[in-house]
């Protein structure tokens, strides 16, 4: 069902844009609709895989300053799904994650947060990466 939900509403490929442009550009999604979002969130849902959410903002300085680490860590952790949402696009998502502060990264397991930074803090991002990653 979730095939036809991902045609019905744009699929992944409609939904799921990528930072600079192509899939080829990075491995960074971004999503700029909530039931999209849900939608890839729930099929996330059975995998062991970790998602990193990268909670943004146009205008926030530490996300502008981040960003180059963010799409680095996608691509030297291929086997990690790296997300940025942006808080003033979908204010239902980041509410529900109980969003406070930009930037918020909160990584997510089988559908459950395992762990939050809050702040540009790229080491301290990149050891629960590689901590969680397994």
């Amino acid at each position: 069902m979730g095939g036809v939900l991902s045609a019905v509403l744009g699929g992944d490929a409609a939904a799921a844009t990528t930072e600079g442009g192509s899939a080829e550009d990075s491995h960074v999604k971004s999503f700029h609709s909530s039931p999209r979002f849900q939608l890839h969130f729930n099929e996330l849902k059975d995998s062991s895989k970790l998602v990193v959410i990268d909670f943004s903002a146009s205008w926030c300085g530490p996300c502008k300053f981040i960003e180059p680490h963010i799409h680095a860590m996608a691509e030297n952790f291929s086997d990690v799904e790296f997300i940025k949402l942006d808080v003033d696009q979908l204010p239902d998502v980041a509410k529900d994650f109980k969003v406070q502060a930009m930037p918020t990264f909160v990584l997510v397991k089988q559908g459950k947060e395992i762990d939050r930074i809050v702040g540009a803090k790229k080491d301290e991002l990149e050891k629960k990466v590689k901590q969680y990653r397994a």
